[in-house]
């Protein structure tokens, strides 16, 4: 940051700079609203009406919140140009400090979550070791005992009819041995299961921290031009942990109110279409069953299925005009490619911001470059209003909006680019390009 010499009042300069300050402390803690969870619903449609009373909510609380900035950015209008430079300064402090405290939040989740799978991962892999060595002891008495009697009796069978008789007979003998295996293969396949998910959740935490150091680089170099921008950095500096601190339990409600109205929405549209589709199959069967009667000959349906043929080489298609709905479309190509912290490369391997940053690239649309920058870029839309081809922004991560609560970005290493749900974390902005 580059400061040039002003014949000014710095004091009068500092004490514009704290109005402003507490103008936006008390219309931050004046708008929070406490919106009450919403109760149970008997259709989908009585959920959406609830969810968009929440969203009438939260618009009247950013509204006052946006009054309450353009108070104080009138205040900040009078300022000097070293004034103007502290604000932009402060800005930046506050949404670092809630990206970091955010991202915070979410690797202590996670790091609950794999303490979690990886105590049921051990027990399983316990439960195994049990089993099989409880097979092994069976085997070596059998062996030492001469068990051999089973066998005998099947080869001893005269016919196939005798044979099954003698089959069932042996099955019963070995009832237990039976039970025995079954349960150490499910045992195995539990144990296979709980691995892989560890796996993952490793994989989103490594990806995660790597997002948070990045956070935490730049705000050591933000605070260090603050402190040389800026004598009162201590005072300045709490401001702003209040600032960050009261938006994110804000923005933290809100999105947490929203995802538990998307699942129940979810929930219900599924139970009525499981209801719908079931009429329809009844309604289908009366129709056959009667127009066979009348026919007196029995119908017979075929249905062919055809499995595409598909190349050793994937082929993308072009992207094509700068739409939402053609973005969306063309991001969802590069599912299943790896993610490569750092990596711009749909193919061959990009990191979140790298991923935004490639498909926009290909429509001629430059965004920058990380999910900080993302932050502030285009134009800010509310979540309710978010459009297929809009980015989601997280705190210290990114994805491209697909519509219907839905996501697709570069998750980690272990998943690479991946689908997923638009409030699996705290959204702190939505931006739109196009």
């Amino acid at each position: 940051m580059n400061l040039e010499h002003s014949d000014f009042d710095v004091g009068e300069t500092m004490k514009k700079g704290k109005r402003i300050f507490s103008v936006l402390t008390i219309a931050i803690l004046t708008t929070i609203q406490l919106v009450a969870v919403p109760v149970w619903a008997a259709t989908s449609s009585d959920l959406k009406k609830q969810k968009e009373e929440l969203q009438n909510q939260q618009s009247q609380t950013q509204d006052a919140y946006d009054s309450a900035s353009d108070a104080a950015q009138e205040i900040a209008d009078e300022q000097t140009e070293l004034g103007e430079q502290i604000d932009d300064t402060n800005d930046q402090l506050v949404g670092l400090i809630a990206d970091i405290s955010l991202i915070e939040d979410e690797i202590a989740d996670k790091e609950a979550e794999i303490e979690v799978t990886q105590a049921a991962y051990d027990e399983a892999k316990a439960q195994e070791e049990k089993l099989y060595q409880e097979m092994c002891a069976r085997i070596k008495y059998m062996y030492e005992k001469g068990e051999t009697t089973y066998v005998e009796i099947l080869m001893s069978a005269t016919s196939f009819s005798d044979f099954t008789t003698k089959a069932e007979y042996v099955e019963q003998l070995y009832e237990y041995d039976r039970q025995q295996l079954e349960a150490y293969v499910e045992v195995q396949l539990e144990k296979a299961t709980y691995k892989v998910q560890l796996e993952d959740e490793k994989g989103e935490l490594e990806t995660t921290k790597e997002e948070l150091a990045q956070e935490q680089e730049l705000l050591q170099k933000t605070l260090n031009e603050y402190k040389l921008a800026y004598a009162d950095y201590e005072t300045q500096l709490a401001n702003a942990r209040a600032q960050a601190a009261t938006y994110k339990e804000q923005l933290k409600a809100q999105t947490a109110q929203i995802a538990s109205l998307d699942s129940e929405i979810k929930a219900k549209e599924a139970e009525e279409e499981a209801a719908r589709k079931a009429a329809e199959e009844a309604a289908k069967k009366a129709a056959q069953e009667s127009a066979n009667a009348s026919s007196g000959s029995d119908s017979t349906s075929s249905s062919s299925s055809s499995t595409p043929s598909s190349s050793s080489t994937k082929t993308y298609s072009p992207a094509g005009e700068a739409t939402g709905d053609n973005i969306a479309a063309y991001a969802c190509q590069f599912v299943g490619n790896p993610y490569v912290f750092g990596g711009t490369s749909l193919t061959d391997g990009c990191d979140c911001s790298g991923f935004v940053y490639s498909v926009y690239k290909a429509f001629g649309i430059t965004v920058p470059r990380t999910s900080y920058a993302l932050n502030s870029a285009g134009t800010g839309v509310a979540y309710e209003d978010a459009r297929p081809g809009d980015v989601i922004v997280y705190a210290g991560h990114c994805a491209i909006y697909l519509g219907n609560g839905r996501i697709v970005h570069a998750s980690s290493e272990k998943t690479g680019i991946k689908y997923g749900y638009a409030t699996y974390r705290t959204i702190t902005s939505v931006r739109r390009f196009v």
